[in-house]
C-alpha cells in the first residue's frame, strides 16, 4: 500500500509540473524520432550536418532561439536537436491548419505548433500556443529576427522569446545555424554544402534579454564557418589513389584479374579510383597495361600446360570462348568486351590453341583499352558529380557498390551456367 501511495504521489508531482512521460509510454516519441531521422538523412544528403555544443540532460520544456537565414533552418534544427527535446515550431493556424493536407504536412514533417492570431496580439497568441507545449516538456523554437536575413548578418532580436521564458519559467538555449544560407538562400537556388548547428549554454529566464541572446548567437556563429564532414575511409583511399603505390595497385589488379583474381579489373576504378576523379584516367591506363600483361602471361603458362585456377567461371563460358578463338584467332578476344566472360578464360584458351602471343597482346590491348576507355570516361564524369557526397559517405558507398557487384556477378555466373 505504501509503495502504491508513493507511486501515486510521484505521478501527481510529475503531472503538476507537466513532466513528459517515460519514453516507452510516450506516444510522441515515434513521430518525433521519424521526423528526426527523415531530416537527418536529408541533411546528410544535402551536404552533411555537424552538431556542436551540449544539449542539457534534464527533461523539461525549453526555448531555443536561433538565427534565421533559410527555409533549411527548420530542417537542421529537427535533425540536430535530440529526439527527446520534442521540438515544435510556431505556425499560423489560420493558414497552415485551415485545410487537412497543409495541417498534415506541417505537423507530420515539422511538428508545427498552431498559433491562433487574434485580438490579443501576436505575443498573446504565441503564449497561448507555447505554454501547453512547454508544460508538457517540449522545446519551442523561435526565430527572434522574425524573418530570414538577406545578407547573412544577424538582425535585431524581438522580445517575444524572453517574455515567453519569464511567463513560462523556461530556460533559453541560444543556437547558431551555419551553412543553411549557402545551401538554400532566400530567393536563391539549392546548392549542397556543409551545415552546422552550434548549441550555446542555457540561460535562465531572468538572465535573458534580446540583446544578450543576440550576442550569444553571434558569438557562436563567429567561431568560424561550418566544417565539412570528411570520411576517414575516403581520406585513406584518396591517399592511396594519389600516391605512386596506387598505380602499382592498379597494375597488379589488372594483372591478377587476367590470371585468376575473380573481381573484374574495372572494379578497381569503381571501388578506389573514383575517390579522386582526376586520377581515374591514369589508373585506367595502369590497369590496361597490367591486364594485357596478365593475358600474355596466362596464355604463355597455358602453352606449357599450366592452367591457373579460374573461380566464378563455368564450362559453358569455356566452350563459347574456344569457339570465338577458333573462328577469329587472336581477334576473338574482342567478344569479351560485351559478353561478361572473364578475360582469363580467353587467355587460357589462346594458349591451349597455340595462338601467337604477339597477336594476342595486340588484340588484347585493343579490347582491354576500348572497354576501359568507355568505363573510365563514364566513371570520371560520375565521380565528379558525386565527389561532394563521396568525400563524406565513402564507407556506405563501398558497401553499396560491393553489394551491387556481388548481385551482378551472381547473375552473370548463373546466366552462363
Amino acid at each position: 500500500m505504501a509503495a502504491r501511495l508513493r507511486r501515486a504521489a510521484r505521478s501527481d508531482r510529475l503531472a503538476a509540473v507537466g513532466a513528459p512521460a517515460r519514453r516507452g509510454a510516450d506516444v510522441r516519441y515515434l513521430p518525433a524520432l521519424l521526423r528526426h531521422l527523415l531530416w537527418r538523412l536529408a541533411c546528410t544528403l544535402a551536404g552533411g550536418l555537424r552538431v556542436t555544443g551540449r544539449w542539457p540532460g534534464e527533461r523539461r520544456g525549453r526555448i531555443v532561439v536561433a538565427n534565421h537565414s533559410s527555409h533549411a533552418d527548420t530542417a537542421v534544427l529537427l535533425a540536430g536537436l535530440p529526439v527527446s527535446a520534442y521540438p515544435v515550431f510556431a505556425a499560423a493556424a489560420d493558414y497552415w491548419f485551415d485545410v487537412w493536407w497543409r495541417r498534415g504536412l506541417v505537423t507530420g514533417l515539422a511538428g508545427a505548433l498552431p498559433v491562433r492570431r487574434g485580438e490579443g496580439g501576436a505575443y498573446a497568441a504565441l503564449l497561448d500556443a507555447a505554454r501547453p507545449a512547454l508544460s508538457a516538456g517540449r522545446t519551442v523554437v523561435i526565430y527572434p529576427e522574425g524573418t530570414r536575413t538577406q545578407d547573412g548578418t544577424v538582425g535585431e532580436f524581438a522580445s517575444g522569446a524572453t517574455r515567453l521564458a519569464r511567463d513560462c519559467d523556461a530556460e533559453i538555449v541560444p543556437a547558431a545555424l551555419l551553412g543553411t544560407r549557402d545551401l538554400l538562400p532566400k530567393n536563391g537556388r539549392f546548392a549542397p554544402g556543409a551545415m552546422e548547428l552550434r548549441l550555446g549554454v542555457p540561460l535562465a529566464p531572468e538572465d535573458a534579454t534580446p540583446e544578450r541572446l543576440r550576442d550569444e548567437v553571434v558569438t557562436l556563429a563567429e567561431r568560424g564557418p561550418a566544417e565539412p564532414r570528411i570520411s576517414r575511409v575516403w581520406q585513406a583511399i584518396a591517399r592511396l589513389v594519389t600516391s605512386p603505390v596506387g598505380l602499382v595497385v592498379a597494375f597488379l589488379w589488372g594483372f591478377s584479374e587476367a590470371l585468376s583474381w575473380p573481381i573484374m579489373a574495372e572494379m578497381a576504378l569503381v571501388f578506389l579510383a573514383v575517390a579522386v576523379p582526376r586520377r581515374v584516367p591514369s589508373w585506367a591506363l595502369s590497369i590496361v597495361i597490367g591486364s594485357v600483361t596478365g593475358v600474355v602471361v596466362n596464355a604463355w603458362l597455358a602453352t606449357r600446360d599450366v592452367l591457373v585456377v579460374t573461380p566464378w567461371t563455368t564450362d559453358r563460358m569455356r566452350t563459347v570462348v574456344e569457339e570465338h578463338l577458333a573462328e577469329g584467332g587472336a581477334s576473338g578476344i574482342l567478344h569479351q568486351a560485351l559478353n561478361g566472360i572473364p578475360v582469363k578464360l580467353y587467355a587460357q584458351a589462346a594458349g591451349e590453341q597455340g595462338i601467337d602471343l604477339a597477336a594476342l597482346a595486340g588484340w588484347a590491348t585493343v579490347e582491354r583499352g576500348a572497354r576501359m576507355l568507355v568505363i573510365a570516361a563514364a566513371l570520371t564524369v560520375l565521380a565528379r558529380v558525386l565527389h561532394p557526397w563521396l568525400r563524406r559517405l565513402y564507407g556506405p558507398y563501398l558497401v553499396a557498390t560491393a553489394l551491387g557487384f556481388t548481385i551482378a556477378i551472381t547473375l552473370i555466373v548463373r546466366a552462363w551456367s
